[in-house]
Parts: C-alpha cells; structure tokens; sequence
C-alpha cells in the first residue's frame, strides 16, 4: 500500500513569466497615432448619442424639442461642442491619412492615383458636405 510520502509530487508552477508593460504604446510614435484616433472615436460616439437624443426629443413633442434646443445652447454644451468638433476633425484627419493605405489602388489612364491626392480628395468632399450642411443651417434659420 502506497502512502502519501511515497507518491511523487509534481511542482506547480505560476505560469510563464509576463513582463509588465504599461504605457507599451507610449514607446513608439505609431502606436501614439494609433491610440490616438481610437481615443478620437469617444468624440464620434458622444455626438452620435446627442443626436440620438435630440432625436428622441423630436419625438416627445415641441416642449421637449424646445428644451433640448435651449440646453445645446448653454455654455457648458457650446464648450462640449468645441472639444467634440476638435476630436471629430482629429478623427477625420486621421483617417483620411491611412485612407490611402486600406483601399484597392486607383488606376486612371494609366497611373496609380497618388496617396496625396487620395486625401486632398478626401478633404475636398468632406469640406463641400460641410458648407452644404451649413448652409442648410443657415438657411432653415431664416
């Protein structure tokens, strides 16, 4: 009959060894870009939610549109605002940069089309939206 001392043990071990690493991406400028246009996608989804609200506003009726109104015109909200527009143009910039890198290249006559001119293009369409929908704006005002 075997007894406990007579039954071989096996040695646990913690695991393997993992270095600590915080703050890896602060190390590499890539990895900086990297983290901020992520960070840069809070802005896009704040927005998205206070429209989302001003929305659901719309829906309650005009007492509650009203008021949704008069609270985007608030200084705390015009401050907000400004720091959302802020990180929504980091957010464009950025992805108009590595747009070039993600899309099939573009041919015409004959030559690829050139990263640059994939962003100025870019920021063409996105600045003739922009002024299209200011002027909606500006012209739902009047």
């Amino acid at each position: 009959m075997k007894t406990d001392a007579s039954i071989p043990t096996v040695r646990k071990t913690a695991g393997p060894y993992v270095r600590p690493m915080p703050g890896w991406w602060k190390h590499n400028p890539f990895f900086i870009r990297y983290m901020v246009r992520e960070l840069t996608a809070v802005a896009v989804w704040v927005y998205a939610l206070i429209l989302t609200v001003g929305v659901f506003r719309l829906g309650q009726g005009e007492a509650a549109w009203n008021g949704w109104l008069q609270a985007l015109q608030s200084p705390a909200s015009i401050a907000l605002h400004l720091v959302l527009l802020l990180g929504m143009v980091l957010h464009v910039h950025s992805w108009f940069e590595i747009m070039p890198k993600t899309m099939a290249p573009i041919v015409i006559k004959g030559q690829r089309v050139s990263a640059e001119r994939i962003q100025r293009t870019g920021w063409s369409v996105a600045a003739v939206v922009f002024v299209a929908v200011l002027l909606l704006a500006v012209w739902s005002q009047a």
